[in-house]
């Protein structure tokens, strides 16, 4: 019996080495804002993420002060200050499990059910966010859409600005993701 565990002690980090993870060699997650008065939108390109195809967990995140775009520099900085208080939670994450079973060594497009704990303004929500992954030999690309209630996430609008800025955000993720 000892020297099964040893076995299986040694052969366990091969396993390891050999695994492919895959990460964010590029890739875009934009917003918008679409109220009644105006249209916001920005995107930020500064994406980190990693994919583990054995487990078909994964972890995103993307530094909120990296959002670029508004219609105006003293709109990103309200953005920043004041609703997504950038400086307190600088980051928004979103980290999970692919509900679907997937092989991620055949190439295709699988409409897939993404389930995590989405982080944003220091508040976690679990989500479950429809993404469609493609797979292209070594290369992973994932891209999904979703709305996004500011209040799920106690972001708050002052009633000044009401008219100017949506209670409910549509977010656009992209990644092209590749084993290093």
């Amino acid at each position: 019996m000892k020297h099964l565990y040893l076995v299986v002690f040694l052969l366990l980090p091969v396993t390891w080495v050999g695994a492919k993870r895959y990460s964010v060699e590029r890739g875009k997650i934009s917003f918008t804002s679409n109220a009644e008065l105006e249209v916001i939108k920005a995107s930020s390109d500064k994406i980190q993420g990693l994919l583990d195809p054995l487990t078909s967990k994964f972890a995103f995140s993307v530094t909120i002060q990296s959002f670029k775009g508004f219609n105006s520099a003293l709109q990103q900085e309200h953005f920043n200050e004041k609703y997504l208080e950038s400086d307190r939670y600088p980051k928004a994450t979103f980290a999970g499990k692919i509900i679907e079973e997937l092989d991620f060594a055949k190439n295709g497009v699988y409409e897939v059910r993404a389930k995590g704990e989405l982080e944003i303004h220091g508040v976690k929500q679990t989500r479950i966010i429809r993404s469609k992954v493609t797979i292209d030999n070594d290369k992973i690309s994932i891209d999904a859409s979703f709305a996004l209630p500011l209040t799920d996430h106690n972001i708050t609008i002052p009633t000044l600005v009401t008219k100017k800025i949506a209670t409910e955000i549509e977010v656009v993720f992209n990644v092209l993701m590749t084993t290093k």
